[in-house]
Formats: C-alpha cells, structure tokens, sequence
C-alpha cells in the first residue's frame, strides 16, 4: 500500500472519530466496508481492525467526557459485564433467527429516534444542559444496568453492529441521563465491549496492525475535537446533531440490509 492509501486511512479514522464523539457508538459501519473495497482486507481482519480502531476511539473520547463530569463509571461497568454476557447468548441463537428484520427493524428505530430528538430540542426552552435532570441512582442503577446491557448484549449478538448506539438509546429513554452525559457513558461502555471482541479477534489473528494504527490516529484526532465540541454545545444543538447522526446511521442500515435481501 502506498502513502495515499495510508493517508486515506487516517481520513477514515477522523470520521470513525467524530461519530465515536457524537453518539458514543461504533464506527464499524464507516471502516468495515472501506477496509473490504478499497484496502483488499478480508471481512474478518476488517471487523477485528475495526474493533480495535473503536477501543481506542472511545477510550480517547470517553476521557474527554470524563475531565467534563459527562460518564457514570457504576452504570458504565454493569452493562458493559452484562453486554458481554448477553452477547453470548445473542451468537447461540443467531443461527437461528434471521437478521434482516431485526437489523431494518433497528435501522427504523433509529431513524424514528433522530427525529424526535430533533424535534425535541425545538420544543425545549432555555439552555437544557443546565436543568436539572433527574436519572436513575442506586439499586435502580444497578438493576438498570444489568438488564439493559444483557437485552444489548443479545441484540448485539443476534445481528453485529448497533450496540453502542442501542446503549444510548437505553441511556436516554429508559434510564433518563441528559444527553452528555448518555454520550459519554456509552463511549466508556463501548471500550470496555469492544476490547473484550478485539481481544478474541487478535488471539485470531485477525487484525491488520499497521492499517488499524494509521486509522487510529486518526480516529484519535476525530475523538478529541469531536468530543471538546460537543462538551462545549448545550443539550439543544447537540440533541439536532445526534439526531441527524441516528437519522443517516438507520438509513445506512436499513438500506443495507434491503440490498441484502435481493
């Protein structure tokens, strides 16, 4: 490979980036299939490079979050535990179930949700990173955490990519955070599963080493100005952009798994 082709890879890594820092999910979707088409890396070396491009994203993301107080490390821990758990469970029945519908089912979710936050952040007044918002706390959280990463863990299972952005969801809809503090949970929560896969993809072999560092600094680059944007923007202008980030990743999935199916 020569040098464009390494710049392109850095290119790569600073939207793999960006995403990571705008709604705490994985840049799989982005990597994968720019590994697979334009670099000639086999599917399973692009997912496990993709794995380990999304470790260090979200590590460097998830400190940014930390230095601004936006990460709940007790329900960052519970789900990732219970994620990888669920995860297990998800990859013994996925033989079983087909996962188109769940994956357009998903796509749509996503699509419903962006639009909402988007409308949202319309009906909202004043500065909502300011409110005061109330979240669930203690044994809640505790219980919380863990049923909510082992139903992420089996979705996750069942069909690959999603989890992080299924993790924030549940963050916002089911557990109330305020969006950046959602965000950078998810980013925490996000290593500590994609660390655990990586783990199992290197033991494989199953990751191209060089290509995953020149994507990592780029993706490291995307994280940090990513992140320090979106600490510095209140709820309102952050809640449009992931919206319109949840709105384009459904579509991407929903139309890919439409292509799939013919």
């Amino acid at each position: 490979m020569n040098f464009a082709f390494y710049l392109l890879a850095v290119a790569i890594g600073v939207v793999t980036g960006g995403i990571t820092s705008l709604i705490g999910a994985s840049g799989v979707m982005v990597i994968v299939p720019v590994l697979t088409m334009f670099f000639n890396v086999s599917a399973h070396s692009a997912i496990g490079t993709s794995l380990f491009v999304d470790v260090i994203a979200s590590i460097t993301v998830s400190y940014t979050y930390f230095k601004n107080g936006n990460i709940e490390i007790k329900s960052s821990v519970w789900i990732a535990v219970a994620s990888i758990a669920g995860a297990q469970l998800g990859a013994l029945f996925s033989s079983q179930i087909k996962e188109g519908p769940l994956s357009e089912m998903f796509g749509v979710i996503l699509i419903i949700s962006g639009i909402g936050l988007i409308i949202k952040s319309y009906k909202e007044k004043g500065d909502s990173k300011e409110l005061k918002v109330k979240f669930t706390k203690g044994w809640q959280q505790i219980v919380s955490s863990i049923i909510i990463g082992i139903g992420i863990g089996i979705l996750s299972g069942l069909f690959g990519a999603g989890g992080g952005a299924m993790i924030l969801l549940a963050l916002i809809v089911i557990m109330s955070y305020p969006l950046h503090k959602a965000i950078g949970t998810s980013t925490l929560i996000m290593a500590m599963t994609a660390l655990s896969s990586t783990i199992g993809y290197a033991y494989q072999g199953n990751i191209d080493l060089l290509l995953g560092c020149f994507l990592s600094v780029g993706a490291v680059i995307g994280g940090i100005l990513g992140a320090r944007y979106a600490n510095s923007v209140n709820d309102k202008v952050l809640q449009k952009m992931v919206g319109v980030c949840f709105m384009c990743l459904g579509a991407v999935m929903t139309v890919m798994e439409a292509i799939k199916l013919k």
